[in-house]
């Protein structure tokens, strides 16, 4: 597996864990619909959260969260209303957050940015 690959991975395992110690639970990982993916789906209390992963090895280009794109955010909406719309018996509010994380040999850090669309 690519380098890359791992620390995606590592870094969405560090997420769901954030996640669930601050009292989310987790619905599905890496849900898929036409050509959007959501890394986590998440509920707290009577919130759908969408959470975008973004793991980088080091801040020196930007911070994580500042590398989704136009693009992606409108596949995560489309993908996230499929979800809601075909897989969610009641009516929700769905909120778009962003789990930011640095990971390399000097540690960890993780940002959880909530409401993140409205910040760009």
């Amino acid at each position: 597996m690519a380098e890359h690959n791992e620390l995606g991975n590592e870094g969405e395992e560090l997420a769901a864990t954030h996640l669930i110690k601050n009292g989310y639970d987790i619905l599905v990982r890496n849900y898929t619909y036409l050509k959007g993916e959501i890394d986590i789906i998440a509920r707290k209390k009577d919130v759908i959260v969408v959470v975008e992963v973004k793991t980088r090895s080091t801040p020196d280009f930007g911070d994580p969260q500042d590398f989704l794109k136009p693009g992606q955010i409108q596949r995560l909406v489309a993908t996230a209303n499929h979800f809601v719309e075909n897989l969610v018996d009641e009516d929700v509010e769905v909120r778009f957050d962003i789990v930011a994380i640095i990971k390399n040999k000097a540690g960890t850090k993780l940002e959880h940015i909530e409401d993140a669309f409205y910040h760009f």
